[in-house]
């Protein structure tokens, strides 16, 4: 038996062992994968040179028809207030941004996503430093299929953009918004709730309660083409300086579509209507409506917006875009809004070469002009180039 012992205790612990190893093995596999988080910083450094030439009185230096294509702002009048070519040079597109995401133990996928610019702010001058302040562009979560922040609103389809050298292109016809909301994707359809805003004049204060509903569906066809559909239902109101609140209910469709062909070359449009629709077009351009001076009530404003761009690529470092965009509006009383816009169009032609990787330059010409319902009109031509490095 003494002899015996010694074996059997051997086999004992070479069992045990072996039970161990397969145990914490098969934990192993039965424990879930850790969380795991990348971040990513990027962006890009952008130079513009502007050269504009105004039919009427040139803006001041810091407006924000000196810093891109800014319709609301183009010069009317009956063009004695012309002068001579006006010049910008500036970097303030240069955008930053940076990105977390995480995927979890369970699976799920987490986004938090922030970037910023130095556009439109005013509290800095050409005069020694050109300093100004950075402001926020996008502040956003995803969780899963929630979208929780501030990024491109529902109603607008941004891959339909024309590649511009200017920041938005024809910026008179696009719907152009960014703002805070609680979105839902599931498959091709899109449901969001977003911040409300009443944009009327008059002198009405914003006094809005419920937020605006916007479903969109893509329609998904071949080679990396679609089209999409986005609806809108708003609910308007303010209190004027009368006292009493005023309130109107307000709708908008936009469709908006890119179609690429062989070789590279795409086509993209948009087309919006509505009723009190204004702010999610033209940056301004077109209001919700305005205050009845009599009865006090918001009287909507109908635009109908729409441009359209062609991208041709000439080789595999040259391409050109050709873009054109126009916006028209109704208004119940012509009298009531003689000083608000009535028309806006512009026509974009640029030529962009790929010097390397990420490296870009370019150069593109823009015309564009806008009359005012009283009849009072303006335009503007301007000869930008441009160099930019996305890192």
């Amino acid at each position: 038996m003494m002899r015996v012992t010694p074996i059997l205790k051997l086999a004992t612990s070479t069992i045990s062992l072996a039970l161990l190893s397969t145990s914490g093995t098969a934990f192993a596999q039965d424990a879930p994968a850790p969380p795991t988080t990348t971040y990513k910083f990027g962006g890009y450094a952008k130079f513009d040179a502007m050269f504009s030439d105004y039919s009427d009185a040139t803006p001041d230096g810091n407006s924000l028809m000196r810093q891109f294509y800014y319709a609301p702002q183009v010069p009317i009048g009956d063009g004695t207030g012309s002068s001579d070519m006006t010049v910008d040079f500036q970097a303030r597109e240069t955008r930053l941004n940076f990105t977390a995401d995480t995927t979890t133990a369970g699976g799920n996928k987490i986004t938090a996503f922030i970037e910023m610019d130095f556009f439109t702010h005013t509290d800095g001058n050409e005069v020694v430093s050109n300093s100004y302040s950075p402001r926020v562009r996008h502040a956003f979560i995803k969780f899963d299929k929630w979208t929780f922040g501030q990024t491109w609103s529902t109603f607008q389809d941004v891959a339909a953009l024309p590649e511009a050298l200017d920041f938005v292109g024809p910026a008179e016809s696009t719907t152009f918004i960014r703002q805070a909301m609680i979105r839902y994707t599931t498959g091709n359809l899109e449901l969001a709730l977003e911040n409300p805003q009443t944009f009327v004049t008059g002198g009405a204060r914003d006094f809005s309660t419920v937020p605006d509903l916007i479903a969109r569906y893509t329609f998904k066809l071949s080679g990396g083409s679609y089209v999409k559909v986005a609806g809108l239902l708003r609910s308007l109101k303010v209190a004027p300086v009368a006292g009493s609140q005023a309130d109107e209910m307000g709708y908008g469709i936009s469709a908006s579509a890119k179609f690429v062909f062989g070789g590279g070359d795409d086509l993209r449009a948009m087309v919006t209507v509505g009723d009190g629709v204004g702010r999610y077009i033209g940056l301004g351009f077109v209001p919700d409506g305005y205050i009845d001076a009599s009865t006090g009530n918001i009287e909507t404003a109908e635009p109908i917006a729409f441009f359209v761009s062609y991208r041709h690529l000439w080789s595999d470092k040259w391409r050109s875009n050709i873009m054109y965009g126009t916006t028209s509006i109704d208004y119940t009383d012509n009298v009531q809004a003689a000083a608000l816009n009535d028309t806006g169009t512009s026509v974009h032609v640029n030529l962009i070469r790929t010097v390397m990787p990420k490296l870009e330059v370019g150069a593109e010409v823009i015309v564009g002009e806008r009359e005012i319902v009283s009849g009072t009109d303006g335009d503007f031509t301007r000869f930008m180039l441009s160099a930019k490095y996305a890192f």
